[in-house]
């Protein structure tokens, strides 16, 4: 398998790391469960949903990634950035892709979510705009609603620090604004919160 990044990358960063909850819509990315009742995500089914979502997204231009919790705020910020897209970061205002007369009304093509527990309301309003919706999703996720899911740990700032990094390299690989990894001009620290 080629991997966007070594394994030890993944692993260091926490990626595979999942809760003690489980849903059923994950079980087919949870790799083991440990004994002390940890389930642990599949970094080889991470990385091949981290490609097939990159070349997905390089077709879009209006992608919107929101994320309610302070850990995402970083990576959601630079992945905007280095994608040409928009991030939402803390509280979803009501309203912002669903009633054209709100100030910040926002017509995406498709809605990024680090989290689809903590950006519900982002969720419910990609739902009934009929808005493609992407998720990082843990093992306590459910996966209704959710056109497309990326395994990996959605709390941890390493963690999603590196799923948005690879992604937003990934986008431009596909986009062909840069031809290899090594063209991509952005540190993985330039995408994690500090701690």
């Amino acid at each position: 398998m080629t991997e966007l990044a070594d394994r030890n990358i993944y692993l260091s960063a926490g990626v595979h790391i999942g809760m003690r909850m489980k849903t059923k819509d994950m079980e087919p990315f949870i790799f083991k469960t440990r004994p002390d009742g940890l389930s642990v995500l599949d970094i080889e089914k991470t990385d091949e949903r981290i490609k097939i979502v990159g070349k997905m997204l390089a077709g879009y231009k209006d992608i919107l990634v929101v994320c309610r919790k302070a850990n995402g705020f970083k990576p959601i910020g630079k992945f905007a950035e280095v994608v040409g897209g928009t991030a939402i970061k803390g509280r979803f205002p009501p309203g912002a892709l669903t009633n054209p007369k709100f100030d910040g009304y926002f017509e995406p093509e498709i809605v990024i979510l680090t989290d689809p527990v903590a950006d519900r309301q982002a969720l419910d309003e990609a739902i009934k705009k009929r808005i493609p919706v992407i998720a990082i999703c843990d093992t306590y996720n459910s996966l209704e609603y959710i056109d497309l899911v990326i395994p990996g740990n959605n709390k941890g700032k390493k963690s999603l620090g590196l799923i948005y990094f690879l992604l937003a390299r990934e986008v431009l690989k596909n986009r062909k604004e840069i031809k290899k990894d090594s063209d991509f001009k952005y540190k993985i620290e330039d995408f994690t919160e500090k701690d």
